[in-house]
């Protein structure tokens, strides 16, 4: 099945700007996180996502998508049949024996060190968790090296033997005679399922797959500062390798939970702050909430609903060290609802005292609001 454009998976189009791709990214990965939708394919739409928004949140990878599409120009003639195969014949120079009869020297060592398989795990954090990290302890399942056999898959006291149907290389070649000349057709070895070994006496730990399932504790160290759909990669704690080779890595990815009252963009925090009339019109110091501790704020005279204030360095700390966000503060004037009747007669006076129409603060509004009446 082909891949989806990845413009399209985000509802973008080409000419996108990185805010929109990143706003964008955060609105759908909150909507198909597996944690919160609980549809058969949002983990599917998930994954999705998060692969489009890497290849577009990053310029060098967006502009080679932009000219090739999902194609790799570095892939060459390996896009056939992935790692360099044309399906069923064994690779390029396997052409020239289907064609010329000649035999092909390339070869892939199945008894050499390959690297374990990558491991995945989706972490939940609070907000403030994100904002400032924390230390904790997650526990993985995922396969280990049998420690009976010590990974062979052969019982103590025994080794594997060679493959004698495919004498240790793990594939096998048949030949046919046609009017173009011989065609080699390589295959797996289906004795030995491609090992290049036999193993007759097998562990009864493992059953001779040299592996065994075990949960594993293992430290996280969380770095403040993360965002919802951003991955921690902790190296080495994978699947174990083959054959001697390297374990996988474990890829952290985390979904933050959101707040009640503030709200994060990248590195700056925002949230809204109601004031009086009173405070509004007369001027006040009031108190902040921030997610560094409560801090005073001036408010002047004559501030409007809507006035925005920024308060440096409270935001959120840079992930990789540049530094902290500010939070940015938008202030709403509340207007009373219930009123006693000293307040209602004062501000009966007040209005006689102040006019029946809006300070010179406000003559753009009034001159737009008289074009209006006047259907200009």
């Amino acid at each position: 099945m082909s891949k989806r454009d990845y413009y399209e998976v985000l509802g973008l189009d080409k000419n996108a700007s990185k805010e929109e791709i990143k706003k964008a990214y955060r609105k759908l990965s909150k909507k198909y996180h597996p944690d919160i939708n609980k549809e058969a394919d949002a983990a599917d739409k998930f994954k999705e996502v998060k692969e489009a928004y890497e290849v577009l949140s990053d310029d060098q990878k967006r502009d080679q998508y932009d000219r090739f599409g999902h194609t790799d120009p570095n892939q060459g003639f390996g896009g056939f049949g992935g790692d360099g195969d044309f399906g069923g014949f064994g690779g390029f120079e396997d052409i020239f024996s289907t064609f010329f009869g000649g035999g092909s020297s390339r070869r892939r060592d199945p008894n050499a060190p390959r690297q374990g398989a990558d491991l995945q795990y989706t972490m939940t954090l609070t907000f403030k968790e994100a904002v400032f990290g924390k230390e904790t302890e997650i526990e993985i399942p995922r396969e280990e090296t049998c420690d009976t056999c010590h990974g062979s898959g052969a019982k103590p006291g025994t080794q594997p033997e060679t493959c004698s149907h495919c004498h240790g290389s793990g594939q096998i070649n048949t030949e046919q005679n046609t009017p173009f000349g011989k065609i080699v057709n390589r295959r797996v070895c289906h004795y030995c399922n491609g090992t290049g070994k036999m193993i007759k006496n097998k562990c009864k730990t493992c059953g001779g797959t040299g592996k065994v399932k075990k949960r594993r504790r293992i430290n996280v160290k969380i770095p403040a500062g993360v965002d919802d759909g951003q991955q921690l990669r902790v190296s080495g704690q994978g699947e174990p390798g083959v054959n001697g080779g390297p374990a996988g890595d474990l890829y952290v990815v985390f979904h933050v939970r959101e707040h009640e009252f503030f709200e994060r963009d990248g590195d700056d925090i925002y949230c809204e702050i109601p004031i009086t009339f009173a405070q509004a019109a007369l001027g006040d110091e009031i108190e902040v909430p921030t997610l560094h501790g409560k801090v005073k704020l001036k408010v002047p005279a004559g501030t409007q609903t809507g006035t925005k204030f920024r308060l440096r360095g409270k935001g959120v700390p840079n992930v990789r060290g540049y530094g902290t966000g500010d939070q940015h503060i938008h202030v709403k004037v509340i207007t009373p609802t219930k009123l006693t009747d000293k307040q209602k007669q004062l501000l009966r006076e007040f209005s006689e005292t102040e006019g029946s129409t809006p300070d010179e603060h406000n003559e753009s509004f009034i001159d737009k609001m008289k074009k209006a009446f006047k259907g200009e």
